[in-house]
């Protein structure tokens, strides 16, 4: 009897399915698909789970060991970047199951040994339309140069809001798109666009680096999959500012933050600099925050904030307690602030009370307006991502 055969039992619902001709970790990430699961953790000292709803649950297999999790992830992890890993405990990467979907791949070291996490990317990219986003989101498409920030918390979508705002430009523009990722997540088809993506660690050492390049190369829009230091900040405001279309991403969960995490990257001789920089080149900035629906499946709660002269002066000005006010201003031309996306998913019944009094960024008014309309919320609550 085969190793294989004898580590799992037939495909029923939370089990890995056998297979012919696959590498041992093809079978979960088929079940992975199969579930509707959005993650697949491996994790030294316990069966592999599955993310479903917000949630994880067990598949029924036998607890992995390092001798397991080794024979799983060597076979479908680079060379260089297991070697990374065996030196460092940390390697990202994306691996490409075909007929089945694209995965982003993190592989680190926990204290009871090596551990992995699969996040599933759609082969089919998804419309900003089939993504519910506000139509302002939309017409961020028709942007001929400057900033967009697509923020939120790890795991919140930001990277497929990206994509499909990309995918809009490539439908509708004929332009030179170059992406930066680490790694590559969404591969886009050359339509109405040209696109030049690149992967760290495969074609640069470094985001500043490969944005560096493709200033080089051509661009008339540039993806930075994370804006993570104050060099590549730096590099992404003056491109912004010198007529390019510059997207990021950002680990901010509303607007306010976003402009205040950019201006702390930088030293408190250089403040006014970047805040006129920021004020000059931003565009639009898109925080969004992932949500259980009621019955299943998951939806973003999103914040818009659009530039106007009203927001430069904020920035400028270091303002930022503001921001909340301009989006209110400014619900005709489509901003949207995120407490009152929570309460239309409320509204609309697609979300538990309990979970936009989590999210709410103003949390005793979040309470009062649900009590007003009868629903029983605790007077203390803590987003769960957050504790």
């Amino acid at each position: 009897m085969s190793e294989e055969k004898t580590d799992a039992t037939a495909a029923t619902p939370g089990t890995v399915p056998p297979g012919q001709g696959l590498k041992r970790i093809d079978r979960f990430l088929k079940l992975m698909a199969d579930r509707g699961a959005s993650d697949l953790h491996l994790s030294t000292g316990r069966a592999p789970m599955l993310r479903l709803s917000g949630g994880v649950e067990a598949v029924r297999y036998r607890v992995i060991d390092e001798r397991d999790f080794e024979g799983l992830m060597q076979p479908i992890t680079p060379q260089r970047l297991w070697k990374r890993f065996v030196e460092t405990g940390d390697a990202d990467y994306a691996y490409d199951l075909p007929g089945v979907a694209r995965y982003r791949v993190n592989v680190f070291r926990q204290h009871r040994g090596p551990s992995a996490v699969f996040r599933i990317i759609p082969n089919e990219l998804i419309t900003l339309e089939e993504l519910k986003m506000p139509p302002a989101v939309g017409k961020l498409a028709d942007t001929p140069s400057g900033l967009i920030l697509v923020t939120g918390p790890t795991g919140s979508g930001k990277s497929t809001t990206l994509a499909a705002l990309l995918h809009e430009i490539n439908l509708t523009r004929q332009l030179h798109v170059i992406t930066i990722e680490d790694p590559i997540e969404f591969v886009h088809k050359n339509r109405q666009c040209l696109f030049s993506q690149k992967e760290i660690g495969t074609h640069a050492q470094g985001f500043a680096e490969a944005l560096r390049m493709a200033l080089r190369e051509d661009p008339d829009v540039i993806l930075i999959g994370e804006m993570r230091d104050l060099e590549t900040i730096e590099i992404a405001l003056n491109a912004a500012d010198t007529g390019l279309l510059v997207l990021g991403t950002l680990h901010t969960n509303s607007a306010a933050k976003t402009v205040d995490r950019v201006v702390s990257v930088f030293p408190a001789s250089r403040t006014e600099e970047v805040r006129n920089l920021l004020a000059n080149g931003l565009c639009a900035i898109v925080a969004q925050q992932l949500l259980n629906r009621i019955g299943g499946g998951r939806i973003a709660a999103v914040e818009v904030l659009l530039n106007n002269q009203a927001l430069s002066s904020t920035i400028r000005e270091g303002k930022t307690h503001q921001i909340s006010d301009i989006i209110s201003a400014g619900k005709r031309r489509g901003m949207v602030a995120m407490d009152d996306s929570l309460i239309q998913l409320v509204e609309t019944e697609v979300i538990e009370p309990q979970r936009a009094l989590e999210k709410a960024i103003d949390k005793d008014a979040m309470r009062r307006w649900l009590k007003k309309h009868g629903s029983q919320v605790p007077e203390d609550v803590e987003d769960p991502d957050e504790a």
